[in-house]
């Protein structure tokens, strides 16, 4: 199954798209989020009858992000050995994780923003796990698949000069609004092989990261289970498990965004979403 939501910008409905149509299922369930989730949304749309449910074309539709409003949007930090290298740092013994705000998501095709003054805007390529059960002191990674709702493509756009350069910690770089395209759909975990994917990322056509989910350091199942050790996950929490080697930081001299560059990010499966990069021009 691949779940989406259609519509204007604050004003999307939870749909099911099938083919080149998007079913929307807004009678049935009030959104794709943490309460809907918890109460069994997935299987109520699974058990329905969708054959009179309003759908429309999804050529020309707005998508926003698959997930209204998360609780958490968790990273995974250097969890892929060439991107270890690029970055200049030492393959970490555990799982690299730090938080992003979840304000920072938009739809998958709106434009990213860079902030005033940025010099150092870059893009990550990321395979976003979608929670689907709640997960706390998990025994194990075997345990970890029966949790997990599905997946979908995550650009997690950084600022480096803050993630990089300035005290504290990543978040800072990591934050800014618009600095989380997420979508089109999330393909449901029963429907996809996460574990073995292509995902790629170009800019104004010209390729600059493409890899596969096997390369990940530690494994989706790995993942779920650890931070489930230290942190309660909840039905739509969104975790981005890193990006492969290729980011603009990794050029000497490094490659930044700009204004008027087109983000293309995709992920072999799911799909792909395009970014227009603006500058920012106040409130």
């Amino acid at each position: 199954m691949k779940i989406a939501r259609i519509g204007a910008a604050g004003a999307e409905k939870p749909a099911i798209i099938e083919s080149d149509k998007a079913i929307f299922v807004d009678s049935l369930i009030s959104d794709w989020d943490r309460k809907s989730l918890s109460e069994g949304a997935l299987a109520k749309i699974a058990k329905a009858d969708l054959s009179k449910l309003p759908r429309v074309s999804t050529s020309g539709v707005r998508f926003g992000s698959p997930i209204s409003q998360p609780t958490k949007l968790i990273c995974v930090g250097l969890n892929y050995l060439e991107h270890i290298k690029e970055a200049g740092f030492d393959t970490p013994p555990e799982p690299v994780i730090f938080m992003k705000a979840p304000d920072s998501l938009i739809g998958p095709n709106d434009q990213v923003v860079i902030p005033p003054n940025s010099t150092a805007t870059d893009y990550e390529v990321e395979l976003a796990i979608v929670i689907g059960k709640r997960a706390l002191y998990l025994d194990s990674p075997a345990q970890s698949a029966e949790h997990i709702l599905g997946y979908t493509i995550s650009q997690d756009v950084s600022e480096r000069h803050w993630q990089m350069e300035r005290a504290g910690q990543w978040v800072k770089g990591k934050s800014f609004p618009t600095f989380n395209p997420l979508g089109p759909v999330v393909v449901t975990s029963d429907s996809i092989n996460a574990h073995n994917l292509r995902l790629w990322c170009s800019v104004n056509g010209e390729m600059k990261q493409d890899s596969n989910t096997d390369d990940l350091l530690y494994g989706i199942d790995h993942i779920v289970w650890y931070i489930s050790q230290f942190m309660e996950l909840f039905p739509g929490d969104v975790i981005n498990t890193g990006t492969p080697f290729g980011v603009g930081m990794g050029f000497k001299p490094p490659v930044y965004l700009k204004t008027g560059d087109v983000l293309k990010t995709g992920i072999e499966g799911i799909g792909e979403i395009t970014n227009k990069i603006v500058a920012y021009k106040g409130a």
